[in-house]
């Protein structure tokens, strides 16, 4: 007996479809293919092959939002949560960049036409670490009227660290001397909004 045709099953095999042939040359016949399906059952979970592309992207886009949660939720002083948060993002892009490159190269075309997807994942980003720091604030550890509200602190500290999660960056990633340059950043980011 087949299995069952899921959106999962079908994501999965969009990625293999993707970083076999590329954004520009994968569709949804190929993506069938890969299943053992008629296109139009493919169809029948995502509507529009832009559809399938932004539930693609957004899977892994979520899989990072995952391991960050992961932080959140965790024990400890928040300026230690902050640390770690910031540095399992790098860390995670980094191992995306550098494990499979070929995907990486093909989700950074697919974040530019999901538009949507990428600023709710930011958006979902800027919320966890707007719950560090006012987490941090209430335990007297970061300062209470530093760069406005939590969220507005949040945002500035997404921004001055995005050379270190924003793919367009990812070159760099690798380079000698990276992890330097993301300890100095991290160590200033928690300076500044320490009391």
């Amino acid at each position: 007996m087949a299995e069952a045709l899921t959106p999962e099953r079908i994501l999965e095999a969009t990625e293999d479809v993707l970083r076999r042939y590329g954004p520009g040359k994968a569709t949804v016949v190929d993506v069938a293919r890969a299943l053992g399906v008629s296109h139009g059952s493919v169809y029948r979970h995502f509507r529009t092959k832009a559809a399938l592309r932004a539930a693609v992207t957004q899977r892994w886009l979520d899989r990072t939002s995952e391991q960050l949660k992961s932080v959140v939720s965790g024990t400890g002083p928040a300026g230690q949560q902050l640390d770690r948060w910031l540095t399992t993002l790098f860390e995670a892009k980094r191992h995306k960049a550098g494990d499979d490159p070929e995907l990486f190269a093909t989700y950074t075309v697919l974040a530019s036409e999901a538009s949507g997807v990428v600023e709710r994942h930011i958006e979902d980003s800027v919320g966890q670490l707007a719950q560090i720091i006012e987490a941090g604030r209430d335990e007297g550890e970061f300062a209470a009227d530093a760069i406005g509200s939590a969220y507005e602190a949040a945002r500035a500290v997404f921004h001055a660290t995005a050379r270190f999660h924003d793919p367009v960056y990812a070159a760099e990633w690798s380079r000698p001397g990276v992890e330097d340059d993301f300890l100095s950043v991290r160590s200033l980011v928690l300076r500044g909004l320490r009391r």
